[in-house]
């Protein structure tokens, strides 16, 4: 066994890649991004100690929020760059550890007894001896199948808070207490815990995903206004384009300024389609729409695009040499052998000359599709229409909304998603956010006296806003319980943003959530069975027995 991983939904035979990822991760970056997570762990216990004397960890818990990000699936490939952040993160931790130990001494008069778990002193900073040291601290360290099994549930939604917090960083909105439950979450999976304080830590983790979200929300709306119902082009102009692909918000808003009046258009990817639903980005022309669909359909769009990528966050793929070329990386995204845009520096913008010097040599995009999708279903928009809302499930006209968030992939099983939307009656509405909307966004479902039967909040990040509005519908009809309202939970899974989004909805209450294709890999029996008898978390099942029981309320 050269690697050890099962953090997404593809992983190999549902159990775990051990020679190479699905993703197409090799051995030897999973291994480097096991000894990120290890040296993060080590900060994590000092930091949990700098906090109890009140020094601030702002510089830390960034540094561990970024470096998380980049251990998500399909967000960096790049050796170097993962053994660099290895090398910072040492540095941080034992600076870190010199600043408690120094105010220790001060506030105490006595030096501190070192008595802590070996990932807060191991130091070595030779990069040739980091491959031997990984193979001693992945996942499967931890023996007890069940401690492993928390003990990782609690890791990947850590992955996912760190993603939307180092979203709403790049914007300026940070929240100490987030880093601050990142490191006591890192810090938890070195210690001894009884069963029901890992289970609390998973579910403290689920409050504080509900909790980045919201902030990830305001730092998106504060700066680039509300979404709004927006009808979207999914066809090509005539010009050259740059292609768009990820998250970042702030990426986007730069890349367009600096395309401004180069005869170059820019067109979103993936899980960048919600960028067209913001007021701030409809002033630019040259922005013309989106082009394609889910991400890993992107080995393919990516050729017919024939202009330059830019990748901003996760969903990279192993590119093809038909495009190498022409895809960049920036942020915490990276690929070997793909040129990196760096970051921004001294309060200056990314600069993107490289890749609009580059699209001006290249033709147009092919057309893929033509005509228009509709989205911008954010909570700010939906509570607008909350009157219309009402009085359509008031009257029955609608009788049932059906939550289908979450992320999409490659697997065929996945098609129960397109089949569900297509089974579920003409008085259904389905709410979703993120690419799982892929597999039914661009079907003919109609509308319920005016309010579209597919509501797209936006991306996977915006399922907060699906939770204020079900919170919103729960204040307003005077229910005591979130699981009395009409609604149903039918969710893809894929990477461990997914995972953030379902333990936040855990810890609202949420019960009955169907989830899908398959249920995790890194779920033992004896926790999966905690997760069914305390939230009835299921399996997907057949189409049509799942939409009757949806439509009956279980």
């Amino acid at each position: 066994m050269s690697m050890f991983c099962f953090q997404c939904q593809e992983t190999a035979k549902n159990q775990g890649c051990t020679i190479r990822g699905v993703c197409g991760k090799q051995s030897d970056t999973a291994n480097l991004q096991d000894l990120l997570i290890y040296v993060l762990k080590g900060i994590s216990i000092w930091g949990e100690k700098a906090r109890d004397l009140n020094l601030s960890i702002k510089k830390e818990g960034f540094f561990i929020a970024k470096s998380l990000f980049a251990t998500i699936t399909n967000a960096n490939f790049d050796n170097a760059r993962i053994s660099a952040l290895i090398m910072e993160g040492m540095q941080l931790r034992d600076a870190l550890k010199d600043r408690f130990l120094a105010e220790h001494k001060k506030s105490t008069g006595h030096s501190f007894e070192e008595q802590l778990h070996d990932a807060a002193t191991w130091f070595s900073g030779e990069t040739d001896k980091f491959q031997t040291k990984a193979e001693m601290v992945g996942v499967l360290n931890t023996e007890n199948e069940d401690v492993r099994s928390l003990r990782e549930l609690l890791t990947y939604g850590l992955k996912g808070i760190s993603a939307y917090a180092e979203h709403a960083a790049v914007l300026g909105y940070e929240d100490e207490t987030i880093y601050e439950f990142l490191m006591k979450g890192l810090a938890s999976t070195t210690k001894s815990l009884s069963v029901d304080d890992m289970v609390s830590m998973v579910m403290q983790a689920g409050e504080t995903a509900v909790k980045t979200m919201a902030l990830l929300d305001k730092a998106n709306t504060e700066t680039y206004g509300n979404p709004e119902i927006t009808k979207v082009n999914i066809g090509v102009g005539k010009n050259p384009g740059i292609l768009i692909s990820g998250h970042d918000l702030r990426d986007m808003e730069e890349l367009l300024e600096q395309t401004k009046g180069t005869g170059v258009d820019v067109y979103t990817h993936s899980e960048m389609l919600p960028a067209n639903y913001y007021p701030a980005f409809k002033k630019y022309d040259h922005f013309v729409g989106n082009y394609g669909n889910a991400w890993w359909k992107q080995n393919k769009e990516f050729e017919s695009f024939n202009g330059p990528i830019l990748m901003t966050t996760n969903c990279i793929i192993p590119p093809k040499d038909s495009y190498k070329d022409r895809i960049f990386t920036t942020g915490m995204a990276g690929y070997d052998g793909v040129k990196h845009i760096p970051d921004r520096s001294n309060g200056k913008p990314k600069d993107f000359s490289a890749i609009i010097d580059l699209a001006r040599t290249c033709p147009p995009p092919e057309e893929l599709e033509h005509g228009e999708i509709v989205g911008g279903f954010a909570h700010n928009q939906v509570i607008a229409l909350a009157d219309k809302i009402i009085k359509a499930i008031q009257s029955g006209a609608v009788k049932r909304f059906v939550v289908m968030a979450g992320c999409d992939g490659r697997q065929p099983a996945r098609n129960y998603f397109t089949e569900v939307a297509q089974e579920l009656p003409d008085d259904t509405i389905i709410l979703t956010a993120g690419c799982a909307k892929y597999r039914y966004n661009k079907l003919n479902l109609g509308d319920i006296d005016g309010i579209p039967r597919v509501l797209d909040a936006g991306q996977c990040n915006d399922s907060y806003s699906l939770a204020f509005v079900a919170l919103k519908l729960k204040e307003i009809f005077g229910l005591d319980d979130i699981n009395e309202l009409p609604i149903s939970y039918d969710i893809a899974w894929y990477e461990q943003k997914a995972v953030a989004v379902l333990l936040a909805l855990l810890h609202l209450g949420v019960k009955g959530i169907r989830l899908g294709p398959t249920l995790p890999a890194f779920l033992s029996p004896n926790v999966a069975k905690v997760l069914v008898e305390n939230f009835n978390i299921k399996p997907i099942g057949e189409v049509k027995a799942d939409v009757e029981a949806m439509m009956s309320g279980n």
